[in-house]
């Protein structure tokens, strides 16, 4: 892989403006793309994993999730984002984050720019959209 990819869920309102301020403010090569647009088994993802929470796949290979992607996302930037992952990182911050990032995820739908298909597995937004968030369609 030439370069790092950060996965996020398209379909969520909340997660994609999230990925929009990341293409703006945060300046990094990284590739931020919806998993309904990447070529999950190059990335070596499942739909599952990427359900349950953003992810990152390395260059290296190297693979993280939540939090963790996060954090391997802000180490890609610029010094003051960096800063911001390495604190990401540190044992204690890291173990308070799963729990608020688990939080986050199951109210995403909640949260300012949240729509109620974020709250929905896939399998649910497919059958009520269709399978790329569209109108679904009808044989």
């Amino acid at each position: 892989m030439e370069r790092s990819t950060f996965v996020y869920d398209g379909d969520c309102a909340f997660c994609t403006r999230c990925a929009e301020f990341i293409e703006r403010r945060i300046p990094t090569d990284v590739r931020v793309l919806p998993w309904q647009f990447a070529d999950l088994a190059a990335l070596g993802l499942t739909v599952a994993e990427c359900e349950e929470a953003v992810q990152w796949v390395g260059a290296d290979g190297g693979r993280a999730a939540g939090p963790d992607a996060i954090a391997r996302l802000l180490g890609a930037s610029t010094v003051g984002w960096r800063a911001a992952g390495a604190v990401l990182r540190l044992p204690p911050v890291r173990l308070a984050a799963w729990p608020v990032y688990r939080w986050v995820a199951r109210n995403r739908h909640r949260l300012p720019g949240g729509t109620a298909a974020c709250s929905l597995p896939q399998e649910v937004r497919e059958r009520l959209y269709g399978p790329t968030g569209g109108p679904p369609t009808t044989a």
